[in-house]
């Protein structure tokens, strides 16, 4: 193969959620529901934000942004998951799951360094309103999402690279619906104790180099908040923060649960890989919608004027 030549498999087994006919076909409804909802839920946020220019500040911005990212995160695994509902060979080549584990990393990489700049549009709209528009400028914020691109591509070679030097020998099946390091390093042949420890520092420093940010920001604006007189102003800055606090605590919740617990091809793994790459994308343009005056005031007048060019 073109990976090691020593190498002896060529594709791997994936066994994931179950191999009972009728409970397959009964998650292919659920999962192809999630992935409907998905497209659907942030293909309308990211016409919403393009076509009201009511919303084309530096917060929409980032939030069309994720959900393009949501889009593409949600793609690289789901898909595969409903073929493989409906086939009873469920195999990935050595090559296509390599490329699954980068593009996972990429997508959900980018996605912690967007949230991590989110939190910080939210404390500059807080904390200094007066300087907004100076600290929060169209191209710096351009240079904000290609920077968070460029360091999560990076990261993900440094990763791949990682599962690469790898012998696959005889072991072949991923207990996983996915592919995933965590699950990749198991079936290796080789020593894999020091590309464990990279992954394990890799993980911690993605996730607490982007966790760091998100609490200072959230003190901040705590502390800000809390100096308030009016408790119509503090209920206000309260709104346009607790969106971008749930989707933190959904997404860096179950993704630091995958990455830094030992791997046990338990239902654990199945469901918190589950979480940050199918559920956490179908929620977010929920959770901003729904909680967002601004977001359901533009998506009612889009729907409007949708309404009106039909007729």
């Amino acid at each position: 193969m073109a990976l090691r030549n020593h190498s002896t498999i060529t594709e791997f087994i994936l066994v994931g959620w179950s191999a009972d006919p009728h409970i397959e076909a009964l998650l292919f409804v659920l999962f192809l529901g999630i992935y409907l909802l998905t497209m659907m839920g942030n293909l309308m946020m990211l016409l919403v934000i393009r076509a009201d220019s009511r919303l084309h500040t530096p917060m929409y911005f980032f939030l069309s942004n994720l959900s393009f990212l949501d889009l593409c995160f949600s793609s690289v695994t789901v898909p595969k998951l409903l073929k493989d509902l409906l086939s009873a060979k469920k195999t990935i080549s050595v090559e296509g799951c390599l490329t699954q584990v980068f593009f996972v990393f990429i997508t959900a990489g980018t996605e912690a360094f967007l949230l991590s700049m989110m939190a910080y549009d939210r404390y500059a709209a807080i904390c200094h309103p007066l300087l907004y528009g100076q600290m929060m400028s169209n191209e710096l914020c351009v240079k904000m999402v290609l920077a968070s691109w460029a360091l999560a591509s990076l990261n993900s070679v440094v990763i791949v690279l990682l599962a690469v030097n790898l012998d696959f020998c005889e072991a072949q099946t991923i207990h996983h619906y996915t592919c995933e390091l965590p699950s990749l390093f198991p079936l290796s042949c080789s020593d894999t104790s020091i590309n464990i420890d990279i992954l394990t520092c890799s993980t911690l420093l993605h996730g607490f180099g982007t966790i760091f940010p998100i609490f200072f920001s959230y003190a901040r604006i705590v502390s800000t908040i809390l100096s308030m007189s009016s408790t119509t102003g503090r209920s206000k800055a309260f709104n346009t923060c607790s969106s971008h606090l749930i989707a933190v605590i959904l997404f860096f919740g179950s993704g630091l649960v995958r990455y830094l617990m030992p791997t046990s091809g338990s239902s654990l793994d199945l469901l918190a890989s589950l979480q940050y790459s199918a559920v956490t994308p179908m929620l977010n343009p929920l959770i901003y919608s729904l909680k967002n005056q601004e977001v359901k005031a533009a998506v009612k007048r889009t729907f409007e004027k949708c309404l009106h060019y039909f007729r």
